[in-house]
């Protein structure tokens, strides 16, 4: 049914939620602006960081988004890196897909400099074929980041499966004309995500796993 297997990493992959919250909280302080509460953050977790932070302070101007991402990315990046951990299945479910023979690849709103480095702390960026990040590309809901990996793996988007916790996610997926997966323990709550129509929502990361295997050998 699927080739390609494109994955959100923050709320998908890893349990970075607090870690995200925490560093946006901690900028805004630094930056004495009012700080947005943690549903706020929660909301925004997906899009790229400039395009998280004009939607956090709308009345703000770009040199203000400019020091607020470097606060963000200085408290992000000195964080306790125990506080964001795999989601309970993600490793074995991902190594076992790999041998598989499905193709995996990343779409994430992290920076380049952020996914490499918690791709070298999990160890898991051998298992990905290509990995976009939203400051290499648009941003989520544009499809153009997924686009750009349906090109240089030259997959039919009927064969790529986008899994992903926001709207933003799925926002894509649909966009670019691929087949989504709703996870309902990230970011957004499930109702938000199942109205862009998912082929499947998952509780637990290990339950898509065992669906493509089962959809795989039929």
């Amino acid at each position: 049914m699927y080739d390609l297997l494109i994955f959100d990493w923050d709320g998908t992959i890893i349990d970075s939620e607090a870690s995200i919250i925490g560093s946006m909280q901690s900028a805004a302080l630094d930056l004495s602006i009012g700080v947005p509460d943690h549903a706020a953050v929660r909301n925004i977790i997906g899009l790229g960081l400039p395009e998280a932070i004009r939607m956090l302070f709308p009345d703000q101007d770009d040199a203000f988004v400019l020091a607020m991402r470097d606060r963000y990315v200085h408290h992000f990046l000195s964080a306790d890196p125990t506080r964001s951990n795999l989601f309970p299945g993600v490793r074995d479910t991902l190594e076992n897909l790999h041998g598989q023979g499905f193709r995996l690849a990343v779409a994430t709103g992290k920076s380049r400099r952020g996914l490499d480095r918690v791709l070298s702390d999990t160890g898991l960026a051998p298992l990905f074929e290509i990995t976009k990040c939203a400051d290499e590309t648009a941003s989520k809901p544009d499809p153009y980041m997924l686009e750009e990996i349906l090109l240089v793996t030259d997959i039919d988007p009927r064969r790529a499966l986008m899994i992903g916790d926001t709207e933003y996610d799925l926002e894509m997926g649909q966009r670019a004309g691929v087949d989504t997966v709703a996870v309902s323990y990230g970011a957004h709550h499930i109702d938000r995500l199942s109205r862009w129509n998912p082929v499947l929502e998952v509780h637990q990361f290990t339950e898509l796993g065992s669906w493509l295997l089962r959809h795989k050998a039929s």
